[in-house]
């Protein structure tokens, strides 16, 4: 595997490429420390499967250049590795197409666990970052009031308790369409992918919505994430 590391402090840059290496047999990581070598590297290079994005980057806002990322390399996953623990910057992050948000807090085991739940296809956010945590995320079930933003109550919903993904009833092709929503692609790229016209890609993305009874795209990865993180070892789905 082979990932792209973009952080532009020299020691944390070597540093984390050092765990990251770390963490399994065959990885390789490229480091970039501004934006500027990001692009070049991605230009130069077509096999990396990852990418791990500092927010706080000098040269460049870093949601700008995650935008950017999503937008001109959809197919590689983004990762965001960063020092900030707000709500509203998960949120925003995953709204851009980030497929982790990882804090640089986080122990070995964890970031190890991030980067296999994403390169399975899944999205990694951790609870605790959400209001929630392992041992008491099942149990909520007080919903927030639904005309409140999503950055301010980040806790399960209705939507977000392991069972509703079961009952949510979804046709195969609206179950395709929300793989795809959770890989972070935009309407016209499923539609591409799917062989479908974007009007009849957003008719299936409002029955998703409808169905796991939330009200935006975010919300509907957020909530499938925290379904995932919920399933008790071994559960089946």
């Amino acid at each position: 595997m082979r990932v792209l590391l973009i952080d532009d402090h020299p020691l944390i840059l070597t540093a984390l490429q050092t765990v990251i290496q770390g963490l399994g047999e065959h990885i390789e990581v490229d480091g970039a420390a501004d934006s500027a070598a990001a692009r070049s590297a991605l230009a130069a290079r077509q096999d990396y499967d990852l990418v791990l994005l500092d927010l706080a980057l000098g040269d460049e806002d870093g949601f700008e250049l995650l935008d950017e990322l999503r937008q001109a390399w959809p197919e590689l996953p983004v990762v965001v590795l960063s020092a900030s623990e707000r709500s509203s910057d998960v949120i925003r992050a995953i709204d851009l197409g980030a497929m982790g948000f990882v804090p640089k807090r986080s122990s070995n085991d964890a970031l190890r666990e991030a980067l296999g739940v994403v390169m399975s296809g899944g999205l990694y956010v951790p609870p605790m970052m959400l209001g929630l945590d392992r041992g008491t995320a099942a149990a909520a079930t007080a919903p927030p009031q639904r005309s409140a933003p999503l950055g301010e109550h980040a806790r399960a919903e209705p939507a977000q308790r392991v069972d509703v993904l079961e009952k949510a009833g979804l046709t195969p092709r609206q179950t395709e369409v929300l793989q795809l929503l959770l890989r972070g692609l935009p309407n016209k790229l499923i539609a591409r992918e799917l062989n479908l016209s974007v009007e009849t890609v957003k008719d299936h993305v409002a029955a998703v919505l409808r169905a796991l009874g939330v009200n935006t795209r975010t919300q509907a990865v957020l909530a499938v994430s925290q379904m995932n993180l919920q399933r008790p070892p071994g559960a089946g789905g």
